[in-house]
C-alpha cells in the first residue's frame, strides 16, 4: 500500500505530453489510450482494465459500477472520444486493453510497467504508478476548477482532506495560491 504514497500526479502540462509521447512511442497505442482514459476519468486503474470494448463503442457517456466503492460511476469522454474511438477499431477482442496472452485483460502489474518504463525513458523523476492517472485527474481538475467538493464526489472520497492530500496539493502550493490573492 505504500507504493501509493510514493506516486505523485504530473504536474506540468510539459511532462504529460512527455509521458503520452513516450506511451506511444516505447509502450504502444494500448497503454497509450489506457493513460489518456485514466488521466482524463479519474477511475481506478481495475476499473480501466475491466472495460469491454462494447462499453465504450460510440459512447461518450458511460456509467460503470466501481470495482472497489460498488457505486455507479459515470464518466465523459467527449473530449477525448476520437482518439478511443480510433483506437478500438484496431482492437481485436472483447477487452479494451487485452492482453497478448489469452483472452483476458492486461493485468494491474502490466498497466504499471508499462507506465514505469514510459516515465523513465522521459526522465520522470518522481513514483509514476497506476495511481498516477487517478491523482494527475484529480490534481488538473482541482487545478482548473478549484472546486473540492465536485472533485471528492468524483473520486468517492469521504472528505475534502482526503482529496487534497490525495492529489497533493501541498502546503507550497496553498501558500502560492495565497500569495497571489488580493480582493
Amino acid at each position: 500500500m505504500n507504493q501509493i504514497k510514493d506516486v505523485q500526479p504530473i504536474r506540468s502540462k510539459e511532462l504529460l505530453e512527455d509521458m503520452k509521447w513516450s506511451l506511444k512511442k516505447w509502450c504502444g497505442e494500448r497503454d497509450y489510450i489506457l493513460f489518456l482514459l485514466g488521466i482524463n476519468t479519474g477511475l481506478r486503474v481495475g476499473d480501466l482494465l475491466a472495460l469491454k470494448v462494447k462499453d465504450i463503442r460510440r459512447k461518450k457517456r458511460i456509467v460503470i459500477k466501481e470495482g472497489k466503492t460498488k457505486k455507479p460511476r459515470t464518466i465523459y469522454i467527449t473530449n477525448i472520444y476520437d482518439e478511443v474511438q480510433g483506437y478500438i477499431k484496431t482492437v481485436d477482442s472483447e477487452w479494451l486493453f487485452p492482453s497478448r496472452k489469452g483472452d483476458k485483460p492486461i493485468s494491474t502489474t502490466q498497466a504499471y510497467r508499462a507506465l514505469n518504463k514510459a516515465g523513465n525513458m522521459v526522465d520522470i523523476e518522481e513514483g509514476i504508478g497506476t495511481h498516477t492517472m487517478r491523482k494527475t485527474f484529480g490534481y488538473w481538475y482541482y487545478k482548473q476548477t478549484k472546486d473540492v467538493a465536485r472533485l471528492q464526489r468524483i473520486l468517492n472520497h469521504s472528505h475534502p482532506e482526503v482529496t487534497l492530500t490525495y492529489i497533493g496539493i501541498t502546503e507550497e502550493e496553498i501558500e502560492e495560491d495565497l500569495n497571489s490573492f488580493v480582493l
